[in-house]
């Protein structure tokens, strides 16, 4: 039975979301605050977490930072705000998908399943090292290492780097990394791409100051090895 952690401030919805989920036959942990928010995180030891931005104590973009220091379980950030630049800040601080409110129950079941099937999938890999140059992935452990300094990356961008390493010098569209990743039926904003692609750039090509992932103008991106022009 899958552990899901609620935290949430407003007991209306995390009552309801609640009975939802262990009517689905998930288990589940409330929280209502920032700070019970970590130690439920360290006592429950969730599969994943429903994380509301706008909390007492500690703001949840705060709490996703810490939790973020030490593990990788998968995020979903509920919120009210669900303006571009909040979801950004919730990518950029780790999350692995973001939902904002008003919600369905059912569209919540759908992307708690999509993020379980990727972290799955992320543990998963075969145990084969994939190189490029510098950058070297162990799927089978989640290790990813830049000139040897190890890289901390979400689930999301964990998959979306090992189907380029996958597929190194092919043009991936965005519609394929949405089919790898969430799956055919996932209904998600192709600028999503683009923004996970942003940040394998800042901590792949900033840091190794050379190109890595290529934009194919009008088709996708790819991933070029060293003899790539």
């Amino acid at each position: 039975m899958e552990k899901i952690l609620i935290v949430e401030d407003d007991p209306g919805i995390s009552d309801f979301v609640k009975l939802e989920l262990e009517h689905e036959g998930f288990e589940t942990a409330l929280a209502q605050t920032g700070r019970e928010a970590l130690d439920k995180f360290e006592s429950f030891a969730p599969d994943l977490i429903l994380l509301d931005v706008m909390l007492p104590e500690l703001s949840g973009l705060e709490v996703l930072r810490r939790i973020r220091k030490n593990s990788s379980v998968p995020v979903i950030m509920v919120t009210a705000r669900g303006e571009t630049y909040d979801r950004v800040n919730g990518l950029d601080a780790g999350a692995d998908d973001y939902l904002p409110k008003p919600f369905e129950i059912e569209e919540l079941l759908a992307r708690m399943r999509a993020v379980l099937r990727r972290a799955s999938a992320a543990g998963g890999g075969a145990g084969t090292k994939l190189v490029n140059r510098d950058l070297e992935m162990i799927p089978e452990s989640m290790k990813v290492t830049l000139d040897g300094e190890l890289l901390t990356l979400s689930k999301t961008e964990f998959l979306m780097l090992k189907l380029f390493l996958e597929k190194q010098n092919q043009v991936i569209s965005r519609d394929a990394f949405i089919d790898a990743i969430w799956g055919k039926d996932y209904c998600i904003d192709e600028n999503t791409i683009d923004v996970y692609v942003g940040y394998l750039r800042s901590k792949i090509d900033n840091v190794a100051k050379e190109e890595y992932i290529k934009t194919v103008r009008g088709s996708g991106y790819m991933m070029i090895n060293g003899s790539a022009s």
